[in-house]
């Protein structure tokens, strides 16, 4: 495909590397390489501002699900600007779109979730999820019950708050996060879980060790468990069988809040359009959404709380004050104006349904990668996957950190016209959800040939022995 435009690609490089902070920079190599210029991009793929032509392996982070170049997401956001580009929310104020979409993310929740709160990203869902809680505690009397309970490698997104419920410890090198806020219990890695223990008894020992942390911490301490249903950008945990389900038992059992982070795996991501319900078998008390609700088009965030909280929340805590919780683009109407098209989309040419089809085939396809020495683990579902790259299969004993191992396959991987997403020792693949399976094919191939490509690099510079 032409480009759509010209542009100076050299321009661009030094205007960015010069004025723009990028989220997750590496430092140690910015200021030399900068950043690929990506310009363009329909369907599946992306362009660079030279005309480089890219399947988009990681659907823009997470989120681009129906893929890009729309027509008709064009016109429904152009026509939602013509009409009104914007009003407050505050005040008692709505627009057509913020009060569709609202009903729209209430008729496709748990039955018991039809109140939406709405923010621009993840973290601010999330954000929002926590001071409504402790909001609703208060209000109940329960003044004494902060404490959140998170686990390690969980991604809950990157505002001080949110960063603070996020258990990567990396991410959080340098920063502050909230004190005393946070407790974190074990990430579910199946694959990382003793050699002595079987899935089942590894399930049984996590939901002892939530429970024996509600404990520990006092159950009228603990206001609040947050799960994602898959562990994103902590390296795409799926946990072991009945896991949530069990999780979700006990903080009934002790009056504690479950928050359901489905910023990734909701819209699609994993065959339905909210995943906690249909795939893993709970009804929380919220659930947290961002990225695919409006796939990237537009920056939108949903936090949809059960009739319970609502009923407690929507009572003024004193004559005369206001629920004191919200944002400027709360609600924004082009924003949820996009959200509606984008679900109109998803519903409309069955991508959930196309989902469940193609993306058994896609985990199947990654998993023949196995036989490649330095891959130790391929995990995920349907359309979130990753490939976990260790220096021995048998030991799944780790290369240094100085290696960058998932850089170093990533590299090879754009040079050969995929981008996936390094995160340490991890390659990521989030696709836009319309691939087929010759599409499957391509990435897998693509991909198979840039972990070889760097093992050779390994052999070559003494890293490995191969």
């Amino acid at each position: 495909m032409a480009l759509k435009q010209k542009y100076d690609t050299q321009d661009l490089w030094q205007k960015d590397v010069d004025h723009y902070i990028h989220p997750w920079t590496d430092f140690r190599v910015f200021h030399e390489e900068g950043s690929l210029v990506v310009a363009e991009a329909d369907g599946a793929y992306v362009f660079d501002s030279d005309g480089g032509r890219y399947i988009d392996g990681i659907g823009g982070l997470w989120c681009v699900n129906i893929g890009y170049g729309r027509d008709e997401m064009a016109e429904a956001i152009a026509d939602q600007v013509r009409a009104i580009p914007y009003y407050s929310s505050f005040n008692h104020l709505t627009t057509p779109p913020s009060a569709e979409l609202a009903s729209k993310l209430a008729e496709i929740s748990p039955d018991n979730l039809n109140h939406v709160f709405y923010g621009t990203g993840g973290s601010q869902a999330n954000d929002s999820a926590i001071r409504i809680i402790h909001y609703y505690f208060n209000r109940l009397g329960k003044t004494s019950k902060k404490k959140i309970i998170s686990r390690v490698d969980a991604y809950h997104g990157s505002t001080y708050l949110a960063m603070t419920l996020t258990g990567v410890k990396a991410d959080h090198t340098g920063f502050d996060l909230a004190p005393d806020l946070v407790s974190y219990v074990s990430c579910p890695n199946v694959y990382r879980k003793p050699d002595n223990c079987s899935e089942a008894e590894f399930c049984d020992s996590l939901v002892e060790e939530l429970e024996n942390e509600i404990l520990r911490l006092g159950e009228d301490n603990v206001a609040a468990f947050i799960a994602e249903p898959i562990m994103g950008a902590g390296g795409v945990i799926v946990p072991p069988e009945g896991y949530h389900r069990r999780t979700l038992e006990v903080c009934q059992k002790y009056g504690v809040l479950y928050i359901s982070d489905e910023v990734v795996t909701g819209f699609g991501r994993i065959g339905h359009m909210l995943s906690s319900e249909p795939v893993f078998g709970i009804k929380p008390d919220i659930i947290t959404a961002a990225k695919g609700i409006s796939s990237g088009y537009l920056p939108l965030s949903a936090t949809m709380l059960s009739d319970e909280i609502y009923e407690v929340i929507s009572q003024p805590a004193e004559d005369g004050s206001l629920f004191t919780h919200g944002f400027t683009y709360s609600g924004h109407p082009v924003c949820c104006r996009a959200a509606l098209k984008n679900i109109e989309i998803i519903e409309r040419e069955g991508i959930c349904e196309h989902v469940r089809e193609v993306g058994p085939y896609f985990e199947e396809q990654l998993n023949t990668l196995r036989d490649l020495p330095i891959v130790g683990d391929v995990r995920g579902k349907c359309f979130m996957m990753c490939v976990e790259n260790v220096k021995d299969a048998s030991t799944k004993e780790l290369f240094d950190d100085e290696v960058v191992i998932g850089d170093r396959i990533a590299a090879h991987c754009q040079r050969l016209g995929l981008i996936v997403r390094p995160i340490a020792h991890l390659n990521v693949l989030s696709p836009p959800l319309i691939l087929s399976r010759d599409d499957v094919d391509e990435v897998v191939s693509i991909l198979r040939k840039g972990i070889e490509a760097t093992m050779d690099d390994l052999v070559r510079e003494g890293i490995w022995k191969g």
